[in-house]
């Protein structure tokens, strides 16, 4: 079995993403004795709605939420 290397404190989750994307997650995880998990109750965190809005606020209100990684 390898040594495996400790996972670092990020200070914020711009961070940690950088840090993953850039490092293998298996020098720090041995993914041999992961578990498969299950949420049967998992509940959605959005809701679809539909309202008539002007083009223009449409598209903004699209930007503001991409940048705020809302689908």
């Amino acid at each position: 079995m390898k040594t495996l290397k400790t996972i670092p404190n990020f200070t914020s989750q711009e961070e940690e993403n950088t840090f993953w994307e850039t490092h293998d997650s298996s020098e720090f995880m041995d993914w041999s004795e992961a578990k498969k998990v299950r949420f049967p109750r998992l509940q959605k965190s959005a809701k679809t709605i539909s309202i008539r809005m002007p083009v223009d606020m449409i598209e903004e209100v699209k930007v503001q939420a991409n940048k705020l990684d809302i689908p």
